[in-house]
């Protein structure tokens, strides 16, 4: 009786122990472990939130729509170059003859090889066969000729002509064929999804002399959109177009009777010649026209207004003044009805992302930021815009310490959506804003005794 009453006791006795020693315990987790969890936890909260909105109240603004505009074309297109946003669109993914447009590739090439070095504008240029036999507009070039690569250049670029085209296509790549190559693989490069050149000129592959005709029977063509991607690399990848595009006339030759005239009217500095004075148009200052029998009457213009500044393709038009009217149109719709508004600074922090879980650091999160400012284009007079927006986070992998300031984390993908306008979308990246260092060995040691014993209390209280 006594053995038994002294082993009740006992048994109580351990009972009591093991209750203090795992009270005791829960004491030590909650004051040391429970912060580790909340920071190990922190990203899986952060990714619970991954979508997020900023609402704001939208002053509702009236856009005109395009049908409007009475256009009088068989594609159109407007954009907005500094986001590339397209704000009118008639056919712009349709794949038709550019006509001289197409120079506009060669313009760009040659301008990026004397950037690159290859060769230079006072260079000497020999006319060959081919570019001497070209037909159309042109500036009478015979075999043998030479001019410098910037005397061709202005010809090729304000007066058109397929011979001067020719002439430069060969001196660059040996031969027109092989430019061509160039051509095409470059408009892979900018993404032109529907384009294909066969030419350097835009000639159509009947008007091309005999002897240098391509073998497959295909014709150039371009879309509206293309047109646009070409002429927004133009502008941004050589602000030096101006030089050029705005020359109004230009005399080839000293001994010529006859200046080559831009054809061009819409040249803003044409306002005080009568016969472009009603053409002229403020802001603007290129890009390339276009006409065959096939192709009708195009052109690509742009023109920029206080710090604004759109390109507007028209194709198809029914005469060479046409495609002007329809050209102002167009800008007329952009410059009287858009802006382009900054909505996020560069270096914000993004709403729930203000810091993310770190593996092996000193500290257990680093802070971070988007790396660019966001722009959208809206309708003139907006003033809150309703944006959401998206995190991608890399992965876990690529968040070990150390890691240096604004190391590239993540994306964050912003959305602007208005009734009569397509979606906007901008993505930046999400860097960190600090410079995160690695933990030393006695301090990870200790977080990961932290971790296993909560992960082992854990699995205890899920056993009761």
């Amino acid at each position: 009786m006594k053995v038994s009453l002294m082993k009740k006791k006992m048994k109580n006795h351990l009972l009591k122990k093991c209750l203090m020693s795992m009270t005791i315990a829960n004491i030590i987790l909650n004051a040391l472990v429970v912060p580790t969890l909340f920071a190990a936890g922190n990203d899986l909260m952060l990714k619970e939130s991954i979508n997020s909105t900023t609402t704001h109240i939208e002053k509702k603004v009236q856009i005109p729509s395009v049908d409007s505009l009475g256009l009088n074309v068989k594609a159109a297109i407007l954009m907005e170059v500094s986001t590339g946003e397209i704000l009118l669109n008639v056919n712009s993914d349709e794949a038709r003859r550019p006509a001289s447009m197409v120079k506009m590739m060669t313009e760009y090439i040659v301008a990026d090889q004397i950037k690159q070095g290859e060769f230079a504008w006072d260079d000497v240029v020999v006319v060959n066969k081919n570019a001497a036999k070209s037909i159309g507009s042109r500036i009478y070039l015979d075999e043998g000729d030479t001019h410098t690569v910037k005397e061709l250049y202005i010809a090729m670029s304000i007066g058109s002509a397929n011979d001067a085209t020719v002439a430069l296509a060969e001196y660059v790549a040996g031969s027109e064929e092989n430019f061509v190559k160039m051509m095409n693989e470059e408009a892979q490069r900018m993404g032109m999804q529907n384009t294909y050149f066969i030419n350097s000129t835009g000639l159509d592959r009947a008007d091309m002399p005999a002897d240098y005709q391509p073998i497959e029977e295909r014709e150039t063509m371009m879309s509206a959109r293309d047109a646009a991607i070409l002429c927004r690399r133009i502008i941004q990848d050589m602000p030096e177009y101006k030089e050029f595009t705005t020359i109004q006339s230009y005399k080839f030759r000293t001994y010529d009777k006859d200046s080559i005239i831009n054809s061009n009217w819409m040249l803003e500095a044409n306002k005080n010649i009568a016969s472009f004075k009603s053409y002229a148009y403020e802001g603007l200052d290129g890009m390339k026209t276009g006409r065959t029998t096939k192709a009708g009457n195009n052109f690509t213009g742009t023109a920029e207004r206080n710090g604004l500044r759109f390109i507007s393709v028209v194709m198809g038009t029914d005469s060479e003044s046409a495609r002007f009217r329809q050209t102002q149109k167009v800008l007329d719709y952009g410059f009287n009805n858009f802006e382009v508004k900054q909505v996020i600074n560069a270096n914000n922090k993004v709403t729930n992302w203000e810091a993310i879980s770190l593996k092996k650091g000193k500290k257990t999160t680093v802070s971070t930021v988007i790396d660019k400012s966001v722009s959208f284009v809206v309708p003139k007079g907006t003033k809150d815009l309703d944006i959401t927006f998206k995190v991608n986070m890399f992965s876990d992998d690529q968040r070990v310490a150390p890691i240096m300031k604004g190391t590239t984390i993540g994306t964050v993908t912003y959305t602007y959506d208005m009734e009569g306008m397509d979606t906007q979308e901008r993505t930046v990246n999400l860097i960190t804003a600090e410079e995160a260092e690695k933990g030393g060995w006695f301090r990870l040691l200790c977080r990961a005794v932290k971790l296993f014993f909560a992960d082992f209390f854990y699995s205890v209280k899920n056993l009761f």
